[in-house]
């Protein structure tokens, strides 16, 4: 096929993330799903950029130059809830300039709305889930009704294809294309509370998680099973990090320890490697898998904290929302001693809200967050997010206040 041209934006951070109290840890850094679809790009033999708006102020004057001065054949647009508004004026102005740039949506909130998303945009197309082989043969020019994993606007109507099968081998998905990131924007605005290495970025050695937790999205992109990549394959990007100038990674899998030995492997393939590169483990560490033997072999592959998610202080409703009974809260507290025993730092993220709490249980939480004996503590209230099964379950109920997508940020003080 011929070569495209392709620009992948992420969108600006300023309104949905960083203009309220929580803006000191407004999460700006390289974002691992545009890297992976860039990377996808190269290997096809295809011209990618990736423009990261995420630390400026959207400025639709500046977009429209840069898209004029770049032409490219193919714009892709990547949104969580809280920025997908901006995604649909994004695709207007695209369109405004040129009818004939194929405008493409992925990530959260277009994967679990992708009929909703096209309606409210002029997004050609939205990409559905796990986005790699997808994106790959849309760029390559098959045609839009070939294509598994999509919705896209034929006319005026808006198709539904059938879904795509999860890929097997994450091995040989291409490495991510982390150096089309300018990585000197990072090294001055990461926040010391996500990163004590700068520059960062993310990184991943799985997909998946096993668990049904209502409140979580990730099935809507990643699916639900697990999926990992070879120990030498994590060791590798490990590497790659390292050469463009990372000094640390953020593990963005949903569970790194789904599985300790293939864990304990990657440790120790990366400690081989003698990088110096430090890492974070932000999500997936099971409270009932987790051992002091893990955490030791994962402080000596550069590891330095770790984040539980304990969401509940009440084991009732941590039953009842999906995490299946075995993370109880005397599990919880044994795994935070173990983690300390190794060294690592510990967060323990708390949720108040949750489908089950009562204002007793939340007093429980309130009072086991207290007692536990962790560096930080994150408490959220918990966000109905679209593509949830707590998202359906309310809407049906008439409970969802608003469908305005710009109130769905996390930090939000909605009423």
């Amino acid at each position: 096929p011929p070569m495209a041209k392709i620009i992948l934006i992420n969108p600006s951070y300023l309104r949905a993330y960083g203009a309220n109290q929580a803006g000191i840890a407004n999460p700006v850094y390289p974002i691992l799903g545009l890297a992976a679809l860039a990377g996808v790009a190269k290997s096809r033999g295809h011209a990618a950029r990736i423009l990261d708006l995420s630390y400026r102020p959207y400025d639709p004057s500046f977009l429209k130059d840069y898209i004029n001065a770049e032409k490219p054949d193919v714009i892709g647009i990547t949104a969580t809830t809280p920025l997908v508004n901006q995604m649909r004026d994004i695709s207007f102005l695209v369109k405004d300039i040129s009818k004939d740039i194929l405008v493409l949506g992925g990530g959260a909130h277009p994967s679990s709305l992708p009929r909703e998303t096209m309606a409210e945009s002029r997004l050609d197309a939205v990409v559905v889930g796990e986005g790699d082989e997808t994106f790959g043969e849309i760029i390559d020019g098959h045609s839009l009704d070939s294509i598994r994993g999509i919705q896209w606007r034929k006319g005026s109507e808006i198709v539904s294809n059938p879904a795509r099968p999860l890929i097997q081998y994450l091995d040989t998905l291409p490495i991510p294309a982390w150096e089309l990131y300018p990585i000197d924007e990072y090294r001055k605005r990461i926040t010391r509370i996500i990163a004590k290495h700068s520059p960062l970025a993310t990184i991943e050695f799985s997909r998946g998680c096993v668990f049904k937790c209502d409140f979580c999205g990730s099935k809507n992109t990643m699916g639900l099973g697990y999926r990992k990549k070879s120990p030498e394959r994590c060791a590798e990007e490990m590497v790659y990090l390292e050469k463009l100038g990372y000094r640390e990674a953020l593990l963005a899998d949903d569970i790194f320890t789904s599985d300790n030995h293939w864990a304990a492997d990657v440790c120790a393939a990366i400690s081989r490697r003698q990088l110096k590169m430090a890492w974070t483990c932000t999500n997936g560490i099971r409270v009932d898998s987790a051992d002091e033997g893990l955490f030791r072999a994962m402080k000596g592959a550069g590891c330095y904290r770790v984040h539980f998610g304990f969401e509940s202080g009440n084991d009732a409703v941590l039953k009842a929302f999906g995490k299946g009974g075995h993370a109880s809260l005397q599990e919880g507290q044994r795994a935070v001693r173990a983690a300390r025993a190794a060294g690592l730092e510990t967060w323990g993220m708390f949720m108040v809200g949750l489908s089950a709490d009562t204002e007793e249980t939340m007093q429980d939480t309130i009072n086991f967050a207290k007692g536990i004996d962790v560096d930080i503590k994150k408490i959220g209230i918990t966000v109905p997010f679209p593509g949830t099964p707590m998202f359906r379950e309310l809407l049906d109920a008439g409970k969802i206040k608003t469908l305005d997508w710009d109130d769905y940020n996390v930090y939000n003080e909605a009423t």
